[in-house]
């Protein structure tokens, strides 16, 4: 049986995990840390420590923006955004409810956009979002305050490739 070192690492490929020194630079870089449970660099020494249920089941694996700052300081290249990207893969295929209340709602309704049109269309994904939480109206005023400034368009150009993100999406199921 693989220890979770051994799941995690080849769920992301290339760098594998034990290459961090724990320098911490990750973590000084990383515009959400403030706001994670673990830092980047604890969540590292988790996944060396075997905590899995620790971290499948912390908030952070979902914090996390995906900014790739963290992956750009790192002086061995361990690519810490695709980690968390995997970590919330194996969450969802472990059934695991994410801590807050509609991240996995809004994780699913962006995923579902991105297989529509292959970029993401705000409106649209937010009124998929909105559906799925129930939460319809809580900050539909900014909604119409980013649209009346310009700052939300209606339509999104397409990907002019479909097929290439359709070959994504099928390479990324089990």
């Amino acid at each position: 049986m693989k220890t979770f070192l051994e799941e995690v690492n080849e769920m992301i490929g290339g760098v594998p995990i034990q290459r961090c020194y724990h320098c911490r630079k990750c973590t000084a870089g990383c515009p959400l840390a403030f706001a994670m449970e673990y830092n980047p660099n604890r969540v590292i020494k988790m996944i060396q420590m075997g905590m899995k249920e620790e971290v499948l089941g912390s908030s952070t694996i979902w914090m996390c923006a995906s900014c790739e700052t963290c992956v750009t300081r790192c002086p061995n290249q361990v690519d810490i955004a695709r980690m968390m990207d995997a970590l919330r893969q194996m969450s969802i295929e472990s059934g695991r409810p994410a801590k807050e209340a509609n991240v996995l709602k809004f994780h699913n309704a962006f995923l579902a956009n991105i297989r529509l049109g292959g970029r993401i269309n705000e409106p649209i994904m937010m009124v998929q979002y909105k559906l799925a939480s129930g939460d319809l109206f809580s900050d539909m005023a900014m909604g119409v305050g980013m649209f009346m400034k310009g700052k939300l368009s209606l339509l999104s150009p397409r990907t002019r490739d479909m097929k290439a993100v359709r070959d994504i999406f099928a390479k990324t199921k089990p």
